[in-house]
């Protein structure tokens, strides 16, 4: 199997890139970036890109699995538009692409609380995107809606202290929707989800990605 990834220095990213490489089923892994940064792997081809010009690399968006883990945060992006444009127009080009070129299997990184008419920016950002990719009708289309990310040695503040206190409250058994989840468990179910056919549209949430990993 050839798989296709976007966001493949990410925080989700990274780890998902390695599965797919250490993957007996997957024989070619290509990952589109701005900056290589991976060592040498025999299955591994990462292409510098240029997302603006996505369009240019269509003829290597092409295989058995498309993987988005492609996102930023408001305040890197520098402005709500410049998350959208990140976040949306980047990934749902990438889809486009991989749609026209017959990749049966699509999975997207998406949010928890992804909803198209929320009120929120980024919820709404997910959700729209999620809508738009699924109007593309892949073959088999997987939608991963994680809470809160662990990630090893993250700077943010915000983030460690988040996960700390949510940690606390799901020992009293409270907030269990909202459980943090490592960035390597989300990888595994992203890849086992994307190779497992089980429904058209799956839409896997914390308690989903869990169970993947058992």
């Amino acid at each position: 199997m050839r798989a296709i990834v976007i966001g493949g220095t990410g925080a989700t990213g990274m780890p998902l890139v390695s599965q797919l490489l250490a993957d007996k089923d997957i024989t070619a892994v290509v990952s589109l970036v701005r900056n290589p940064s991976r060592e040498p792997h025999e299955k591994l081809n990462e292409v510098k890109v240029d997302f603006e010009n996505l369009q240019d690399y269509a003829d290597i968006i092409y295989g058995d699995l498309a993987f988005s883990c492609l996102g930023t945060t408001l305040k890197d992006a520098g402005g709500k538009k410049e998350q959208w444009h990140i976040d949306y127009d980047y990934v749902h080009a990438f889809a486009q692409i991989a749609k026209g070129n017959e990749v049966p299997t699509f999975v997207l990184l998406s949010a928890q609380g992804a909803d198209a008419n929320a009120f929120f920016f980024y919820s709404k950002l997910k959700g729209k995107l999620e809508d738009a990719i699924k109007k593309l009708d892949f073959e088999h289309l997987v939608i991963a809606r994680p809470s809160m990310l662990i990630r090893p040695n993250s700077k943010r503040m915000g983030e460690r202290i988040g996960v700390v206190m949510l940690n606390f409250f799901n020992k009293l058994d409270l907030f269990k929707k909202q459980q943090p989840l490592h960035v390597e468990k989300v990888a595994y179910a992203l890849r086992i989800a994307g190779k497992s056919v089980l429904e058209v549209v799956e839409i896997i949430g914390v308690k989903d990605i869990l169970a993947l990993n058992k």
